[in-house]
């Protein structure tokens, strides 16, 4: 080996070393970490009051939650979806609808949406199950064209291209909950926090185990017991769901919507979010939302190319780090839980003691 292949070779344990050294330190430290961050998120409006920073912070907690919804089919199932706007859409639209024309509150429309996502997610479950790749994207992102189409043409329901006006805020025991008061911030948090923790017991729980093995190998996972088709329709569902969940509040955000709030730019950034922070995880959904959302308002001259910029982010990141900024974290192996090592224990005992009777 000649000097300079040498040099080359050590500067690369070294990157490797250092981009190690951090990983390992943030996931030594996650919990005071993620006290920090939860205190600084508490404060923020008293620190910064200024209306449009709050409202971006509160885009972002949604596309949060949207990442950590596609998370559950890319991350975790193995399932690519380019279509997930069409379960915002679902969301939104309920949840407007039922506000504006019927008087519901808000709590009680984002239920209903909820059921109404829920169903939509199993109607595209079933058919899907024995697709995946390149087909399954193509059947998903006719998905959401299905979706914006209907809420284009549904003139009597859907105010066709005209849209929701004047969606109403949510109300909290006769609280108006605004940016101004802070209070759709906090809700977002609320809810930003309701939607991190079922996704970290979901992938925490034997449905999450089952996700991982399908992604894995499906065929694997067949023979050791797993019901595929029953886990591939509900990381659809559950995906739907959360997706709803967010659609309902960035409709009260931004006050109206119509069908092209809803398009396949919509899906993409959500698949660039997931993709950019680290498919399989948690933290990289808030490190990929805080960078692809924050990134236009603070470079607005490249406002008309941020798809064209999203675009060379996903190739730079497929060819220096295709497992993400985080991704590492989803190539750890499975963490088995007290419980169940204390079972294996248990049942090697027994076989040990079979073995020498």
């Amino acid at each position: 080996m000649n000097g300079k292949e040498r040099k080359e070779n050590e500067s690369k344990s070294v990157k490797k070393y250092f981009v190690y050294y951090i990983e390992y330190n943030v996931n030594r430290y996650k919990v005071p970490l993620a006290i920090l961050c939860g205190v600084l998120l508490l404060v923020f409006p008293k620190i910064i009051s200024d209306r449009y920073i709050l409202t971006i912070s509160v885009k972002i907690g949604i596309y949060i939650m949207l990442a950590l919804g596609l998370n559950i089919l890319v991350g975790y199932t193995g399932l690519v979806s380019l279509g997930h706007a069409g379960f915002v859409a679902i969301g939104a639209y309920t949840a407007s609808l039922l506000a504006t024309k019927l008087g519901f509150g808000f709590f009680l429309s984002v239920l209903v949406g909820m059921v109404v996502a829920a169903l939509a997610g199993l109607l595209l479950g079933l058919p899907t199950l024995r697709l995946s790749g390149t087909y399954l994207s193509i059947v998903t992102l006719g998905f959401g064209e299905i979706v914006k189409t209907i809420a284009m043409n549904w003139d009597p329901v859907t105010n066709g291209t005209l849209g929701v006006k004047n969606i109403p805020s949510p109300m909290f025991f006769g609280c108006k909950l605004t940016i101004a008061n802070h209070g759709l911030y906090y809700l977002m948090l609320a809810m930003l926090l309701i939607v991190t923790v079922f996704c970290y017991l979901v992938y925490k729980s034997r449905t999450g185990r089952a996700f991982l093995a399908i992604k894995t190998d499906e065929m694997a996972g067949t023979m050791m017991g797993i019901n595929v088709t029953y886990y591939k329709v509900l990381a659809f569902v559950l995906s739907a769901v959360i997706s709803a969940v967010a659609g309902a509040l960035y409709a009260t955000l931004i006050g109206y919507i119509d069908p092209n709030t809803f398009t396949f730019d919509v899906s993409t950034l959500i698949l660039s979010i997931v993709i950019l922070g680290g498919m399989g995880t948690i933290r990289g959904m808030f490190v990929g939302a805080v960078i692809l959302i924050s990134f236009p308002e603070v470079s607005r001259s490249l406002m008309d190319y941020r798809f064209v910029v999203y675009g060379l982010i996903l190739i730079l990141m497929m060819r220096f780090r295709p497992q993400g900024l985080l991704g590492w974290q989803s190539q750890i192996p499975y963490r088995l839980s007290k419980h169940v090592k204390k079972q294996l224990e248990i049942d090697a005992n027994q076989n040990q003691e079979s073995s020498s009777l």
